[in-house]
């Protein structure tokens, strides 16, 4: 399995969390909740690489470019310790300046064996 690069993210990223769960609802407002299954709470990572490199840029890209939205990869988040199993299927490239780009994508954590 593939390895995300090593280039270090920008701040402004955002981590969502999403658990599944049933809710029964009973009379007079009452309810219970429960997960459902047992990957429940997978994270869904928005990062940014603002103004790097063309060269690392060309890196993400072809990275995200070889896994074509549907092959998984390691991925380590920003201040995590530990790695995960993740599918990027959408990314976008911006050349604010010359020699220079920004890159945007949203990294979906999949369970997978």
């Amino acid at each position: 399995m593939a390895t995300f690069p090593s280039i270090e993210s920008s701040y402004g990223l955002s981590k969502a969390s999403a658990p599944q769960t049933n809710t029964a609802a009973f009379g007079s407002g009452y309810s219970q909740r429960s997960t459902f299954g047992i990957n429940q709470n997978l994270k869904r990572w928005n990062l940014r690489w603002e103004n790097i490199s063309e060269t690392d840029s060309d890196t993400i890209e072809t990275f995200l470019d070889a896994r074509g939205g549907t092959e998984s990869f390691t991925f380590t988040p920003p201040n995590e310790s530990a790695s995960a199993k993740y599918i990027c299927t959408s990314w976008n490239k911006t050349i604010p300046y010359p020699s220079f780009a920004t890159i945007t994508a949203t990294f979906q954590e999949v369970a997978e064996a």
